[in-house]
C-alpha cells in the first residue's frame, strides 16, 4: 500500500495511528471531532456539509520532513500556511495532529475545506510534509504519503 514512500514502515504506521483532532474552540483546545485514517467520521461528513464542501485535508507545516523544530519556529510556519489558505480563500479550523501514545508533542494543524486531493498534496509538499491525511465526500480520512 506504502511501497513507494522511502520512509521507514514504522514512521507511515505511526501516521496512521495518529489522531488527528479537529478544534470546535481552539482557544480553548475543545475538539469537534478526531479523524482516525480510514474510518468513517460523522463530525467530519457534517463539517463538510456545513461549509459546503465535498472534500478536505488535514495539514500542518511545523517539523518539516520530521525534523524538529523549536516551538517559535513551528509557530511560524504555521502562521505561514494560515496566510496561503486565507489567501487562496480556504476556510479551515484549527486542529492538532497527536499520537495516541503521547510520547511524541502534538503538531499544531489545520483542517481545510474544499481543497482538492492534488491542491493539498501540493500544499504539504511546499510545507515540506511527509504525508498529508485527505477525506472525500465521504469523510473517510485517508493518509496519503509525500515522500
Amino acid at each position: 500500500m506504502f511501497s513507494d514512500s522511502t520512509l521507514p514502515p514504522s514512521l507511515i504506521q505511526a501516521y496512521r495511528e495518529t489522531y488527528y483532532k479537529a478544534f470546535a474552540r481552539p482557544d480553548l483546545a475543545e475538539v469537534a471531532f478526531t479523524l482516525l485514517i480510514d474510518q468513517p467520521c460523522a463530525g467530519l461528513l457534517a463539517a463538510h456539509r456545513s461549509h459546503r464542501a465535498g472534500c478536505s485535508a488535514f495539514i500542518t507545516a511545523c517539523n518539516p520532513y520530521s525534523k524538529h523544530l523549536t516551538d517559535s519556529e513551528n509557530a511560524r510556519r504555521q502562521d505561514s500556511l494560515a496566510l496561503v489558505l486565507k489567501t487562496r480563500g480556504l476556510f479551515f479550523d484549527a486542529g492538532v495532529g497527536q499520537h495516541p501514545s503521547n510520547n511524541w508533542e502534538g503538531e499544531p494543524s489545520f483542517l481545510v475545506y474544499g481543497v482538492d486531493l492534488e491542491a493539498a498534496k501540493a500544499l504539504g509538499r511546499q510545507f515540506e510534509q511527509n504525508a498529508i491525511v485527505w477525506a472525500g465526500a465521504d469523510a473517510v480520512p485517508s493518509l496519503v504519503m509525500l515522500r
